[in-house]
């Protein structure tokens, strides 16, 4: 019975002080504090304002000032080549020599005939002068006055023949020495020593060789018809200035100058030619090879920049995450303009010192946020 009793009491002592802990514990509960989320780290820049050109970009190519294919003017066989293949060659260095002797031989004989015609014309300008004075002796009749005069000119006219015989002949030993009519760089030679080639040859494809002139070079390009009428408009006021680059070397690009607009648009595209000319001294860019083309047709004053990465999409378009002086961020939809390296211009929507996000996740519009970095 005592027993009972006291395990009675136990129990009770335990229900008793669990109460008292619910119970405080319940009153604690009461006024406890109310966690929040903290402020998201985010990455921020501020905007800036700069003068920016604007700008038409394409892909063009590369074409060689001048291209010249070297071709013989009088036939017959190579004897000696006077370069190497892809040598740098100057105006008038020699490329080719074509066996010269029979030509000699040819020079030899014409310069004999016009001097054989030369002492009969001699002769019958001395004829000539002797019937004259005597003609007005009457000791001459009026025929062999007549007789001699012809005989004159018909030598004269024989002369003027051999001349022009001799002079050609001149040329055609000129022609075996085959020079380089322009500053270029060498081609791959398509013939050897010992090889016989024939003047004016249509049926031949492929000529002696092709020297083409890297410096200055040219770089092709095309722009869609609608955008003519901007280049127009700035090549009236001054002349455009170009920036061009090889794909892998975006860094570093190369300044030249618009100097062409061919006059009609391509009818089944839509474009229209245009040719920048830029300085090649070290031979950096070479015809046919693919490069960017940026036509700079004016300045855009003022114009507020923003990292490239920073403006994200929407349905309703491109927007912004706005920091305000509060660390609240505001949702403002902007109007991206063109892009300059890492930097876009911003049209409308924002203003120059103002900062906007561009790292960070889980952003909402009005969200509270902490900015870590502030980047100029």
């Amino acid at each position: 019975m005592n027993l009972i009793l006291r395990t009675a009491a136990v129990t009770g002592c335990l229900i008793a002080t669990g109460c008292l802990v619910f119970a405080q514990g319940c009153k604690r509960g009461e006024g406890m504090p109310n966690f929040q989320r903290p402020p998201s780290p985010v990455g921020v820049a501020t905007a800036e304002r700069r003068d920016v050109p604007e700008y038409i970009e394409q892909i063009g190519k590369c074409v060689a000032r001048e291209m010249v294919a070297i071709q013989p003017q009088v036939s017959g066989q190579i004897t000696k080549i006077h370069f190497s293949d892809g040598a740098d060659l100057k105006k008038g260095d020699l490329l080719f020599t074509i066996d010269p002797r029979p030509y000699q031989a040819q020079l030899d004989l014409a310069q004999g005939n016009h001097s054989q015609n030369q002492a009969v014309l001699d002769l019958a300008k001395t004829e000539f002068a002797r019937v004259d004075k005597l003609l007005a002796t009457n000791a001459m009749s009026r025929q062999e006055f007549d007789q001699a005069k012809n005989a004159v000119a018909v030598a004269a006219a024989r002369v003027i023949t051999s001349l022009a015989a001799l002079e050609t002949a001149k040329l055609n030993l000129e022609y075996c020495s085959i020079t380089s009519p322009i500053d270029g760089r060498a081609g791959h030679r398509l013939v050897d020593i010992g090889n016989v080639v024939i003047a004016n040859n249509m049926m031949a494809s492929s000529p002696l060789l092709v020297i083409e002139r890297l410096d200055p070079v040219y770089a092709d390009f095309t722009i869609p018809e609608n955008e003519l009428s901007a280049v127009q408009r700035n090549m009236a006021a001054a002349k455009l200035k170009v920036e061009v680059w090889l794909p892998d070397e975006a860094a570093n690009p190369r300044p030249g100058e618009l100097t062409f607009i061919n006059n009609t648009v391509h009818e089944s595209t839509g474009t229209v030619k245009l040719r920048a000319t830029l300085s090649n001294a070290d031979h950096h860019f070479w015809p046919g090879r693919f490069v960017r083309v940026r036509l700079i047709l004016n300045i855009h004053k003022d114009a507020v920049l923003i990292p490239a990465g920073a403006p994200q999409a929407s349905a309703n378009g491109p927007f912004v995450y706005v920091v305000k002086a509060d660390s609240t961020a505001e949702l403002r939809l902007v109007t991206p303009g063109q892009r300059h390296g890492d930097m876009v211009v911003i049209e409308k929507g924002l203003k120059a010192g103002e900062r906007v996000v561009t790292e960070g996740q889980a952003i909402a519009p009005g969200a509270v946020v902490n900015p870590v970095g502030v980047k100029p």
